[in-house]
């Protein structure tokens, strides 16, 4: 069953032509992830499943409504989509805890005290089950993306979107990040649509990769044959460039 599918999105702004024909379907506890260059529309397409940008035309349909049409409830859709940016987008003047609680506490999903008890759980999935009192401002980096991501599970979703959440980190931090989305793909089951850099994360934990470059999906496949056997001349020379020979 599809979570996702996107059929012949575009988005376009003035000139800049960043997506051009996309179509792509994530199936349920898919973990689908998107590299490419900079540049390529990758996080563009990301943010589209959200609309978090307008698409330009094309369909988005998530959980069975197109989400690109006028008049939708995108607040209502997006209850089921949780989200994790690069730079984190925690509330500095809120405690760990609390940015973990304020959704479901504000939308009416949880009482504060049954909130509290799930921050906590939340926290112990991301191994920082001693931070619940803390400051934002007193975490690392590594620490404020798992507590970002914890936020964005406290929803509940069943699709989970990642927006190259390791490239603000420093090199030390990104395998505790990447620890955590492990562990929601393979212990979770978790619906996931991941933009990254990271390949040897993308080759062990994707179902399937996607390669988006100029705008397009140029190639994809099962890690082994976006990695071990690329088609398309583009791919082979992005693979060429960031990856060890």
């Amino acid at each position: 069953m599809s979570k996702i599918k996107v059929t012949d999105l575009h988005k376009q702004y003035a000139d800049n032509h960043v997506l051009r024909g996309v179509d792509l379907e994530v199936k349920d506890n898919e973990v689908v992830v998107i590299i490419g260059p900079s540049g390529s529309g990758k996080s563009t397409l990301l943010r589209t499943l959200n609309k978090l940008e307008e698409p330009t035309s094309g369909s988005v349909v998530v959980h069975g409504t197109d989400i690109a049409k006028k008049g939708v409830d995108i607040d209502k859709v997006r209850e089921q989509i949780g989200m994790v940016f690069q730079h984190f987008n925690l509330f500095n003047n809120l405690s760990v805890g609390k940015n973990i609680m304020l959704a479901p506490v504000e939308l009416g999903k949880l009482s504060k005290e049954d909130a509290v008890k799930q921050a906590k759980k939340l926290l112990q999935v991301v191994g920082l089950e001693n931070k619940f009192d803390a400051s934002v401002s007193s975490l690392s980096g590594g620490q404020k993306q798992r507590v970002a991501i914890a936020r964005a599970l406290a929803m509940n979703p069943d699709i989970m979107l990642f927006d190259e959440p390791t490239s603000a980190l420093d090199p030390e931090m990104v395998g505790d990040v990447l620890n955590v989305m492990k562990k929601l793909a393979k212990e979770k089951g978790m619906t996931m649509v991941v933009v990254t850099h990271e390949m040897g994360f993308a080759k062990e934990v994707a179902d399937r990769v996607v390669f988006v470059d100029d705008g397009i999906i140029q190639e994809e496949g099962t890690p082994d044959e976006i990695f071990n056997h690329p088609k398309n001349d583009r791919l082979k020379s992005f693979l060429s460039k960031i990856l060890e020979v």
